[in-house]
């Protein structure tokens, strides 16, 4: 990456030279780019999106013949510029095609998030233009008979002008009595989990359905939820047929997140760094315990019966036992890789509890590689302690483990103890808020705080705990030939906000424990890890990764990542290092969008760590499981005292509320943005909306 001087004074840029692998399609390569960057100089910034969509045609044609490879590929780099544009990197073109990354950090606060919001909304507009999110938009719009009256979603939107009455006349009473008193009968939040076919009472909408419109009112594309998922609707038991407050999700966390992973213990050099400063024996022991389950974990008949592997081996490993492991690994996956079958992995790890025959998927190529090379690396560990003393029985003096803990294979095994004891723990026992906002009206009346402090309720604990605890782990199960359950107990929440700049919602959320049934001198708080480094794969827009699946489709290469469970940490990610570097295009660079975001860590369990680390089984959680319903009331009583009280006495903020209507015609912030023009010329060319024969039949990867 180069530096280049930027617009303002003392400022570089970072600028990516983009030399792709097109051979003689450079020329059209360049002169697309010159193009767009033409247009985009041209236009107004609200057409921005008008510019993005008619490029994203002209490499779709979906009246084309299938691309010959060079033109397929050509058509993937011209989409990636279309994405890194619309992220909001310079494009340049003269000759040669240049990307300027954006200067966000030399931004005013509020000037930088007005910017990471027009970079969304450009992908989200887009996505608000297809066909068939204009139906179902449509759909639930639309007013059906339902329990002897009409209804539509507008029924689920608290019309701002009879809430804003509702608090001025306590505002107007707040000197004749305590206003706190009357609040509940005015806003009164509870949660709603979002099971898959359950039904609104009050309208007859599909819970999902109801969670996935509000949605779409998000600044960022809506995208599906891989891995564990937990939809949550807030609503409001106040008003008629409870409208929606706001909305939330927590899916499965991250695998990797530095700041994250260096606050919790899990940062592999911290955890070594700790143990030499002071080698606690009940870390030692914690260390021959967490190795000697992680070997029973593993499946081992088939390696016994085919002499991989013997019972003296896993007790005694030797370098040449290990070596075999890893050969068995090598000859493994260069099987799974010619005949991967995918279908098979997928219809066995799929099916529900009691239904999978785990020991069938165990000794599939794909979890014979895995168990080997698993069983190789920890076998080498057990080796290196073996080999400098360190057993379980052993009574080493404080001196001599100081002196053992400086062998750089002693720290090697432990630093991978931790990674694998991380791996055991970062899907089950905790989670990642994916979203979590609230809707208008309510977004005026810091409805956000209200609905992430709703998320710490034991509410949500249990939900999870109940939906979860006989769920079977694809990956433990499939490596151990029989099921794993694995105890959901969950201690952690985390989140990003979507500016680096730091988000209001989160920040200043710091619940007093004894106001809510916990200690005192204890706080249920969201807190500040530090900043992200802006690296990922959200920037990429849908054609992109449709055009990135037919382009590894076709490559030689192109069964490396097969899109199984199993095969690795997140597929997604590696599938777009091969297609970028298929390309030729600059792979790191493209991946390090530059919108670095805010990480925030939030304990429900005061030895969160303990847990996570697999040190201690039992949680002890900070807000105390007792009634859960009560508990998220006081949750919400305190926001009411804390957040809302205040606002209810600013007539700007009351004015604010006037204006979302139900109605009509519908002047409302919880209605979805495209739903509110004019829908049907949309519909006039269906051709924008048609995928080429092509494309049809490969799967389109959600970020």
């Amino acid at each position: 990456m180069e530096q280049h001087p930027s617009n303002v004074p003392g400022v570089v840029r970072q600028t990516v030279p983009v030399r792709p692998d097109l051979n003689g399609s450079m020329a059209k390569f360049v002169g697309f780019c010159r193009s767009l960057q033409r247009s985009l100089q041209k236009c107004e910034p609200s057409k921005r999106v008008e510019v993005f969509a008619g490029a994203r045609r002209e490499i779709l044609d979906p009246d084309s013949p299938a691309p010959k490879w060079d033109d397929l590929v050509s058509r993937f780099c011209r989409s990636v510029m279309i994405d890194m544009a619309a992220q909001g990197w310079q494009l340049k073109a003269r000759g040669q095609v240049r990307l300027f990354a954006p200067t966000l950090d030399q931004m005013q606060p509020e000037q930088a998030k007005e910017q990471i919001r027009q970079w969304h909304s450009l992908e989200r507009d887009a996505q608000l233009r297809e066909k068939s999110v204009l139906e179902f938009v449509r759909k639930a719009e639309q007013r059906r008979l339902y329990g002897g009256s009409w209804h539509s979603v507008f029924c689920l939107m608290r019309d701002g002008n009879e809430l804003a009455t509702k608090l001025s006349e306590i505002a107007r009473r707040s000197k004749e009595e305590d206003p706190e008193n009357a609040l509940p009968s005015i806003i009164s939040p509870y949660l709603q989990f979002v099971e898959p076919d359950a039904i609104c009472q009050f309208t007859g909408l599909r819970l999902a359905d109801i969670w996935r419109y509000f949605r779409h009112t998000w600044v960022n594309a809506y995208k599906s939820l891989p891995g564990r998922c937990m939809m949550v609707l807030i609503r409001d038991s106040a008003a008629v047929n409870h409208p929606v407050i706001g909305i939330a999700a927590l899916g499965s966390s991250m695998a990797q997140q530095t700041q994250r992973d260096r606050w919790i213990g899990w940062d592999s050099d911290i955890f070594l760094e700790s143990l030499m400063n002071k080698p606690i024996r009940k870390i030692f022991r914690w260390l021959f315990d967490s190795l000697h389950r992680l070997i029973k974990a593993i499946y081992l008949k088939d390696l016994f019966d085919d002499g991989t592997i013997t019972a003296r081996d896993i007790r005694n490993p030797t370098e040449e036992s290990i070596s075999r492991l890893l050969k068995q690994s090598k000859k493994a996956i260069e099987q799974h890789r010619r005949f991967p079958h995918a279908a098979n992995h997928k219809s066995n790890s799929s099916k529900p509890s009691g239904k999978a025959s785990w020991r069938k998927q165990a000794i599939t190529h794909l979890f014979k590689s895995k168990r080997t090379k698993t069983l190789a690396t920890l076998l080498s560990i057990r080796l290196s302690f073996q080999k400098h003393g360190l057993v379980q029985r052993s009574k080493i003096a404080r001196k001599n483990i100081k002196h053992v803990l400086t062998q750089r294979e002693i720290q090697r095994g432990i630093r991978q103890v931790v990674r694998f004891v991380k791996a055991e723990h970062v899907g089950v026992n905790m989670m990642d808020i994916v979203v979590c906002g609230a809707i208008a009206p309510y977004n005026l009346l810091l409805g956000g705080k209200l609905v992430c402090s709703l998320l710490c309720s034991p509410e949500v604990v249990e939900y999870y705990e109940k939906k979860y605890k006989k769920h079977e782990s694809v990956i433990a199960s499939s490596v151990k030939g029989r099921a794993v359950v694995r105890n959901p107990k969950l201690v952690l929440l985390a989140t990003t906000s979507l500016y680096g700049v730091g988000s209001s919602q989160y920040n200043r959320i710091k619940l007093p424990l004894e106001q809510i049934g916990g200690r005192a001198g204890e706080f249920l708080e969201y807190i500040d890890l530090g900043v992200s480094k802006g690296f990922g794969s959200y920037h990429f827009s849908q054609l992109t990764l449709s055009l990135l699946e037919a382009m590894l489709a076709r490559s030689r290469d192109g069964k490396k990542v097969n899109s199984i469970f199993g095969e690795g940490v997140n597929p997604l990610m590696r599938k777009i290092r091969d297609g970028l570097a298929i390309a030729g295009l600059p792979t790191d660079e493209l991946l390090k969008h530059g919108n670095v975001r805010r990480v925030y860590g939030i304990p429900l369990a005061r030895n969160f760590r303990e847990i996570l680390l697999g040190i201690a089984e039992r949680p002890q959680y900070l807000i105390p499981r007792k009634d859960a319903r009560i508990q998220t009331e006081q949750l919400a009583a305190f926001w009411r005292r804390r957040w809302l009280l205040a606002r209810v006495t600013k007539p700007e903020i009351l004015d604010q509320l006037r204006k979302h209507t139900v109605a009509f015609p519908v002047t409302h912030g919880a209605r979805v943005p495209m739903a509110a023009s004019n829908q049907g010329e949309l519909f006039e060319n269906d051709r924008r909306d048609t995928v080429p024969s092509y494309f049809q039949g490969l799967s389109h990867p959600q970020l």
